[in-house]
This record gives structure tokens, sequence and C-alpha cells, in this order.
């Protein structure tokens, strides 16, 4: 490849006083020199003044290097330099004129492309005498640019011959031969055709008609009984669901009684107790009602005192099973108590994993609760015994007070005694008395530090002179911890013990049933976690006072009334469980319900008045609440919404006015 250059107006050097500069880089053959200038690009060293005037006979011609190239050019001493002219199209040329092999020439305009580019830089001269610099100029047209296209032209299709082998038949011409004189062909194979009835486009047409009909009635016969058979299925299952729903239900029933019946036998807490109570009362009203029925006069106030005198001997059975549960509640609670002072610390690691760690306190606890374990344990032979006392003085000599003293005077005692052969039952009492105050050093917290986190009464005993309160009952100064307060209480009044005796004695009420009522509702609530808090607030009483005084203790839709089939669920799941919005309602009931979005739109108006006035009235009720009244006046609204007369309570079937009792519209936050 030539590469075309242009040489300004200054003569050329004599060769003798030019020396190279840099040597060309590459073969291109350069036969012209520039001035002495700093490099500059061939559209600088082209600049000039356009000229407009161009004859018709200039011939234009493209810029690319090769067609330049392809023509024999000789560019050489051009005086003045070729001038740049612009084209209708905005783009520079310059002409050239070139001389042919024929001897004529012919001037050409070529196109200057002006590309964003360094051009690079390719050699040149100095001169030895003036010091000027001549640069070889390059090109000033790119390298033709060749695009490849998405056709590949170097792959295994194209480069691999594939060889296919078909097998064709050659047609084959037959003859018939028929019979004719003097030929004879047998016909007893031959056949006859006869043609058959000629059949009309319309014709045709219907007979496929009737054929679709009859594919279509069979394919819908199929559906129907793939839908029959699905509904059927269901049906199938929907019954047997409800038989295994019932007998769930039964068993849940048969566990439940099971359960409550070994209460009633062997009671050991005090809602045990409550229970055996109340089977008592229920038991005392059935009988008093049997004898007011049929009884009167003298025989009447016999059988009232027959009557009294099974139930005190029932109160003194109970009174000795209470002594019996008393007794083993406090082994157990000793039995916690001595296995959480021993237990180590327990925690959960940056790995996810439980991680437990002893500490001296954990480990002397431990000890002591070994100690304590192996002083309780009886049928010990002589030698056994001695050897626990021995370790057990030595562990409470390691501090010196009057509990430590004692505890050894009674150790040297039962050793002497065990020396001298007295039997086991004389000394029962005197080891009852080790353990009780073996028991009393290790719930001390200066022998035992890790009693200090589980004792209810504190080190400090100027700590106990506040928060004390008189019960009016038993007439003691009790601290605030053994008083229950009820949700609308306005003074202290009587003390937790008091209020059990008074329970016994006349009340005898049993609250299991609204307890386990009360886990459920708040379990439920706190799974919707949207900062849920009046259904914390109420106790069991006030459960039970809404549940039987305001819903009448059975479901509003099935007037179900079994207690324990019985929930509380939101009226509205939008906002917070409150006494004004909830429903008494069956756990399945209760589950539909909660799909609902707009329960008023799914029960109709009348069912939907019933709900608001049993709304009102928990309202009204729970509005005098101490707990409740800060919290409802500042997120409720203050409404007074008068109560419907006993003529307008649509529960009971009575007749309305013609003013309705509507609730005030809330925001979605009030």
């Amino acid at each position: 490849q030539r590469r075309v250059r242009v040489v300004s107006a200054e003569s050329e050097p004599p060769a003798e006083t030019a020396e190279p500069v840099v040597p060309a880089s590459d073969g291109a053959e350069e036969v012209a020199l520039k001035t002495a200038e700093p490099p500059k690009t061939a559209e600088s060293e082209l600049a000039a003044e356009p000229d407009t005037s161009v004859s018709d006979d200039i011939k234009p011609i493209d810029s690319d290097a090769v067609l330049i190239d392809s023509l024999q050019t000789n560019l050489s001493n051009f005086s003045p330099p070729p001038t740049i002219v612009k084209d209708d199209d905005g783009l520079d040329s310059m002409l050239v004129t070139v001389d042919k092999d024929d001897g004529t020439s012919e001037t050409l305009r070529v196109s200057i492309k002006q590309e964003l580019i360094t051009r690079p830089f390719v050699g040149g001269w100095r001169h030895k005498e003036s010091g000027k610099e001549y640069h070889n100029c390059s090109v000033q047209t790119l390298p033709k640019r060749y695009f490849l296209g998405d056709t590949p032209k170097n792959c295994r299709e194209t480069q691999t011959v594939i060889n296919k082998n078909v097998r064709s038949q050659t047609t084959s011409d037959t003859s018939t031969q028929m019979t004719k004189t003097g030929c004879w062909v047998s016909d007893r194979k031959d056949k006859i055709i006869v043609p058959g009835k000629y059949v009309t486009a319309d014709e045709k047409f219907g007979y496929m008609l009737r054929q679709v009909i009859i594919l279509q009635s069979y394919f819908r016969r199929w559906k129907a009984q793939r839908y029959v058979n699905s509904i059927r299925q269901d049906h199938i299952r929907r019954i047997e669901w409800e038989k295994k729903e019932e007998e769930r239900k039964r068993k849940e029933k048969e566990r439940r009684l099971k359960e409550e019946y070994q209460r009633r036998m062997q009671p050991l807490s005090k809602e045990d107790f409550d229970l055996v109570y109340h089977a008592l009362e229920l038991w005392r009203r059935e009988e008093i009602e049997n004898i007011n029925a049929t009884k009167s006069g003298p025989e009447r106030k016999a059988a009232l005192a027959g009557l009294m005198d099974e139930e005190t001997q029932l109160i003194a059975s109970i009174q000795r099973h209470k002594l019996i549960a008393k007794k083993d509640n406090g082994k157990k609670a000793k039995r916690q108590f001595l296995e959480k002072c021993a237990a180590p610390k327990e925690w959960i690691g940056f790995d996810g994993m439980p991680t437990k760690m002893d500490t001296p306190y954990t480990m002397r606890a431990k000890d002591l609760k070994m100690t304590y374990d192996s002083l309780e344990k009886r049928y010990l032979t002589r030698e056994e015994r001695l050897d626990i006392l021995l370790q057990l003085k030595l562990t409470v000599k390691e501090h010196d007070c009057k509990l430590t003293k004692d505890i050894v005077e009674l150790i040297d005692r039962e050793a002497d005694l065990l020396m001298r052969g007295s039997k086991e039952t004389n000394l029962e009492g005197l080891r009852q008395r080790i353990s009780t105050l073996f028991l009393q050093y290790i719930k001390t917290p200066l022998f035992n530090a890790e009693a200090a986190n589980l004792l209810k009464v504190p080190e400090d005993p100027s700590s106990l002179r506040k928060d004390i309160y008189f019960c009016r009952g038993c007439g003691d100064y009790l601290p605030s911890t053994d008083f229950e307060l009820t949700t609308n209480a306005r003074s202290i009044g009587r003390c937790r013990k008091c209020k059990n005796l008074d329970s016994e004695g006349r009340l005898r009420e049993d609250f299991s049933r609204y307890r386990s009522l009360l886990h459920s509702i708040r379990s439920t609530e706190e799974a919707f976690n949207d900062n849920s808090r009046i259904i914390f607030l109420l106790t069991e009483a006030d459960l039970r006072y809404l549940a039987e005084n305001i819903w009448g203790a059975q479901s509003v839709l099935s007037q179900w009334e079994d207690t324990y089939d019985l929930t509380l669920v939101r009226w509205n799941r939008r906002q917070e469980w409150s006494p004004w919005n909830c429903v008494l309602l069956t756990n399945e009931e209760a589950r539909a319900h909660s799909k609902l979005v707009k329960p008023e739109e799914a029960y109709g108006p009348v069912f939907t008045q019933k709900i608001k006035y049993r709304h009102i009235l928990g309202k009204q009720y729970f509005s005098s609440m101490p707990k409740l009244s800060d919290y409802m006046s500042k997120n409720l609204q203050s409404v007074k919404m008068p109560l419907p007369s006993n003529a307008e309570k649509i529960m009971y079937g009575g007749v309305k006015k013609p003013e309705n009792v509507v609730l005030p519209p809330l925001t979605e936050t009030q």
C-alpha cells in the first residue's frame, strides 16, 4: 500500500543536509517531507480559503485510500498548495491533479473525512544546518473496515460434507388381459362391483353434524359424571370430616371430664379445690331444692339439719385433702427451689445454639443441693448416716453464726443417739429439725448467693415497711402483693386469704372455664400483633360477667351453651379486642367469622343491631373501670348513647321505636 502525502511550498532540503530523526515504523513508501514545525494533522496542513469556483469537468472521488492508490498519483511540487472547499452537503474537499499513463492529467475532487483520531508518528529528518525537523505524513484516511455479519464463516457444518442415502423405487408398468377371440382368461377370481348411492354435500354435512352431536352428548355425559363424582367425593369427605370432628369432640369431652374427675378425687392446687367446693355447692343446692319440693314442716327442718351434717363432713374431708396437698406442694416447691439454684447459666450463642456455663455460685448451690438430697434419704445404715452428718457438719462449719451452731448441735445429738442404738422412729423429729434448719441455711443469701435471685422476701427489712395495707377481714397489716384487686375495685378491701375463705364458705365459685377461655383469647390476640391491650387488663371475673350477663353464656348464632366450645372473637377484625368489639361464638363459627371483612354486610341489619346493643351494654359497664377510663378518654370518642328500652330490645323480639340507636362513626385510628 502506498501512502499519499502532500508537500508544502518550501523546497526539499538537500540529501546531504538531511538526517533521519526517527526511522519509519513500517514498510510503507514515504515520498515527501514536511517543514520542521510541530506535528500537525492532515486537516491543519491542508487548511486554506475555500474556493467555490469548481469547474464542471472536475470529477469527484471518494477519500478511500484504496481508490487513491489504484491511480498513478504524482502529487509532488504543489504550488500553491491545494485549497479546501465545502460541498453542498457541508463536507470539506480539495482539488487534486492526477497524471495518467497516456500523458494526460485529470483534476479530481477528494472528500476529506474529519476523523477524531490521533495521527501516528511515522518518523522524519532534521536539517543539519538550520536544525529544522521534517516529519513524514500519515495517510488522511482510516484503513478500510471489514464488518463481519451474523453468518458464521468457520464452523463444522460448512466444513463437513453431509452425505445422505435415499432409496427410490422406479415405476413398474403392468398390463391387463381380457377375454377375446383367440384368448381365454379365467374369471373365477373376478369381483362384481356395484356402485352405491350417491351422497350429496348437504347429506354429507348432515351426517357429520349428527355424528358431532353424538360425540358432544357423550362428552357432556362424561363431564357431568365427572362433576357428579367430584360432588359425591366432597360429600363423602364432608361426612368423614364431620364424623372425625364428632369423634374428636367426644374424646376431648371425655378427656376433660376425666381430668375434672381426677382433680376432684385428688385435688392438688387451689384451682382443684375451687372445683371441689363448686361441685359441693351445686350438690347442696340440688338437695335443698329436692327437700323443699318433697317435704315440709318438721320433716323439712330435720332433712335440712341432716344435709348440714353431711356438708360438714364433706368439708372436713376436703380440708384433710388440702393438708396433704399442702405438704406435697411444699416438697415440690423445695425441690424446684434447689434445682433453680443449681441450674447453670444458659443463653443463646452467636451460632444460635444454647450455651450453658457453671459459675462458682451455681457450683456452690449444686453442692448444697446434693448434701440436702443425701440428708433426705431414708433407710440408710448407721455408718452411711454418720458420713452424711459429718459432711453436713463440715459444710456448715465454714460460717460461724447462731444458725450454724444450732445445726452442729443437732448433728452431734443425732450422732450420739445413733451410737447408742436409738430406733429410727424416735429420730424422725430430730432429723426433720436438721433438714429444716439446713434448708434455711441454703435459703440464706450469705451462704448461698444464688438464693438472692429466687427469694420473695427482700434482703433489706426496711423495704417491707412500704406498701403496707390493712385487711378489713382478718385485721392484719399485709403487703400489697397479698391483695387481689378486681377491675372495678375502688378500695383495697380484703386480702387473698380472706377472699378464699369467704369463697369456700359462701360463694364457692369456679373460674376454671373462664380461665381457659381468657388464656385462649389472649393467645389469639398476641397472634394479631397490633398492640392489643384491653384483654390483658381483664380478669376471670370480668370475663365471666361479659360472657354470662351480656352474651347469655351461649353462641349468638347457634345458641350453643358449652363454655369449653365457646370463644370471644373480634367483631371487626381491624380494631383491637374490647368488650364493645367482640362476639361470643363457637370455635368453628369463630374461624368462619374471622374471614369476614365487613360483618355488617354479611349478617344483615337485624342481627347487626342486636350485636351493637350488646356492645353498648359492655361499653357502659366496663367504662367505669379505673384502668380503662384513661385509655377510653384518650382513644375513644366520649359519646352518650341512650340504651334502648325493654320494648326496643331486638334480641327478645321487641318492637323498635322510630329513633334508631346508631353507633357514631369512628376513624380508622380510633
